[in-house]
């Protein structure tokens, strides 16, 4: 048996800064991971999606050039070629995650499946760990819902999506969420025609519905087919490889929809099966490690990090996870979980990104609220560049605090970023008014949406006032 201070299981995003953090401040440390390290993220969610998306944005920037003046162009079909480029791309990433550059740290890197034998050990091909802090960081996995014949036809879901090597003609993408709206608008931009089945009435549903209503229009103007509000009930398959989904809305009208692949976008579960957690005594909720607001489990000396932990399922909040947990897992006061300012990126086209509360939730919460908003269309940077479609919406308390924030548009997830720390930190609506922003530049959309807090108090009593003391002085 050997001796840890720290071992982290699962190599994906997790468990790679804990284990680095470990060894930086000088613990022995472990990391098992079952395959290859990088996680989900690596190999098969944000680095090679957003490979993807390059190719298909660029695409559809080709043909579309005439809009600002060029000659349109068609890119062709190369399906290989865009597969190969983001396969070149998850490898040169991938260097980062390199076993021997984790070695190097002083990390024990240990590959084989993990099982927890007994309280601190974790067996790994027969090789036994202990510690007195063990993180599990072994992350999520695609749900398949039960649809009778769905299992018999066969169906793609991210991970399998990036072993493909031709273009489906036609695709259904079961559910509207990010994963499947990603997906579906590269597809339709590389050539494929596409048809998104959401059973509820709003695609991104824990977005604002105006954002959500932004990426329906876009892809419905690129040519997908969204259908909302409905329901697949039966797949079918013909012996020619021929899939049929059948559906049903919400009025009841039945439908069949043609297809030659499936893409299951339904959700994830964590993956906690075959660890042996059972032995701990580890509480689990819906399938994750159940843990407290310091991430420690049902069971002393263990973490949990990631998705597994069942929070917020983002690569950022899988490294926020893992730095917390490694403090509150070496000294001896803790710090709790902050899920306040965390910001959400769908990286459709336009983007839609948030943090905090959306309206509703804020109307729910708070007394009273104030809803600031500033539309792309108006903005000089976005009418050049030929990217108006959005928005900036700010919501907060009566005083000006920033409760939630959303921006749509190009390079929404960039633009959050000031709105992120104004909400981490405190800052209130106003002051982001106060800032100098470069002219002309797509954050001046902020500026603009801050500039109207100050316009509504004009608008009331408080203006007037002003206005009488401006008189008075003049």
């Amino acid at each position: 048996m050997e001796r840890f201070d720290l071992i982290a299981v699962g190599g994906g995003t997790a468990g790679l800064v804990a284990a680095a953090g470990g060894a930086a401040l000088g613990l022995r440390t472990a990391l098992v991971e079952r395959d290859a390290l990088g996680g989900d993220c690596l190999w098969t969610g944000c680095v090679p999606s957003k490979a993807l998306i390059a190719s298909a944005k660029l695409a559809h920037q080709m043909r579309r050039a005439d809009e600002l003046g060029l000659v349109g162009a068609s890119p062709g079909h190369a399906f290989n070629s865009v597969m190969d480029r983001m396969r070149a791309v998850r490898d040169r990433v991938a260097e980062h995650d390199d076993p021997e550059r984790f070695r190097r740290m002083g990390v024990d890197v240990v590959f084989g499946p993990a099982e927890f034998t007994a309280h601190g050990r974790v067996s790994v091909d027969g090789r036994v760990l202990a510690s007195k802090r063990i993180v599990v960081a072994t992350g999520a996995a695609p749900t398949v819902p039960p649809i009778p014949g769905l299992e018999e036809a066969g169906y793609l879901t991210h991970l399998t999506a990036f072993d493909q090597t031709e273009l489906p003609p036609r695709i259904v993408m079961l559910g509207g969420g990010p994963i499947g709206l990603e997906f579906a608008q590269v597809y339709n931009r590389l050539g494929a025609e596409v048809t998104v089945v959401e059973m509820l009435p709003q695609l991104l549903p824990r977005e604002e519905p105006e954002a959500a209503d932004v990426v329906a229009r876009a892809l419905r103007a690129e040519g997908v087919v969204v259908h909302l509000g409905v329901t697949a009930e039966a797949v079918e398959s013909s012996p020619g490889g021929e899939k049929l989904v059948r559906v049903r809305t919400a009025s009841g009208e039945a439908r069949a929809i043609a297809a030659d692949e499936i893409f299951v976008a339904t959700g994830r579960r964590a993956n906690t099966e075959g660890l042996g957690l059972e032995r701990l005594g580890v509480e689990l909720e819906r399938g994750a490690v159940r843990v407290d607001d310091t991430l420690r489990s049902s069971t002393p000396g263990l973490w949990a990090a990631g998705d597994v932990a069942g929070g917020p399922q983002f690569t950022h909040v899988a490294e926020y996870h893992a730095k917390l947990v490694l403090r509150n897992a070496i000294f001896p006061f803790s710090s709790k979980t902050d899920y306040s300012a965390v910001p959400a990126v769908t990286y459709t086209d336009p983007e839609v990104a948030r943090v905090g509360l959306t309206e509703q939730e804020a109307r729910e919460r708070v007394a009273r609220v104030g809803v600031y908003r500033y539309d792309f269309a108006d903005l000089d940077r976005a009418i050049v560049d030929g990217h108006d479609e959005g928005f900036v919406k700010v919501v907060t308390r009566r005083n000006g605090k920033i409760l939630g924030a959303t921006v749509v548009g190009s390079g929404a997830g960039d633009l959050l970023t000031p709105l992120v720390l104004a909400a981490k930190q405190g800052i209130k609506l106003p002051k982001l008014a106060q800032l100098v922003y470069s002219y002309p530049t797509m954050a001046e959309g902020i500026k603009r949406t801050a500039d109207s807090y100050y316009r509504e108090k004009l608008a009331g009593r408080s203006g007037a006032l002003l206005r009488r003391v401006v008189r008075w002085l003049t």
